[in-house]
């Protein structure tokens, strides 16, 4: 058995980092009549891109959550990664999505046979007291302002996947990838550092 201070507690977002970032275009442009791609997302917030209001974002959201989430794909190499990482560290995944979409959620992760040994909803971006609980040691997110709370109140990394809806300026504690290849060897590369730390 692998003791506790050799396994890193890994803290993963779920929608655009386990899921394929551009989850939500289809949707968008089928129910707006529009043809947008991911490129054309320059930040989180669509109200701006659709011309809606918070309001009428949030019926929309209500209507079609569910079936975007029971639908979403993953994103390229994110169950093979996981699944290394899964012989070494714990998978906690810490996610925005409201708690009635609980039961979605793992059933996706169970079609999928995704690992994870455990699943939170906080329901909103403020994931701090979730990352600080489960004594998150790395955190894996799209999100620009997730990203930088956890990164600076937390004082751990986080490893942001690059978007053309999170490219404001980041601090030293957040690093960049590309994909989940580049962020198992980020990991991979800062283990001991990471596991050092965490026996302090």
């Amino acid at each position: 058995m692998i003791r506790s201070v050799d396994m890193l507690h890994l803290g993963i977002d779920i929608d655009g980092t386990i899921t394929a970032q551009d989850t939500f275009v289809p949707y968008l442009n089928e129910s707006f009549s529009l043809s947008i791609t991911l490129e054309d997302i320059k930040e989180y917030d669509l109200t701006k891109l659709l011309n809606i209001s918070q309001e009428d974002f949030w019926k929309w959201m209500n209507e079609n959550e569910p079936r975007i989430y029971q639908e979403a794909l993953l994103a390229q190499y994110a169950k093979q990664t996981l699944d290394e990482l899964k012989k070494q560290h714990k998978l906690i995944y810490i996610t925005a999505r409201r708690h009635h979409l609980e039961d979605i959620t793992y059933d996706w992760f169970e079609k999928r046979d995704i690992h994870y040994d455990h699943i939170e909803l906080v329901g909103g971006h403020d994931k701090l007291e979730a990352v600080f609980r489960h004594e998150i040691d790395v955190f894996f997110e799209d999100h620009h302002g997730n990203a930088t709370m956890i990164a600076k109140e937390a004082g751990i990394p986080v490893l942001l996947f690059n978007t053309p809806y999170n490219q404001l300026p980041t601090d030293s504690n957040i690093v960049r990838v590309d994909s989940w290849l580049e962020a198992a060897e980020w990991l991979k590369k800062n283990e001991k550092t990471l596991k050092a730390a965490k026996s302090m």
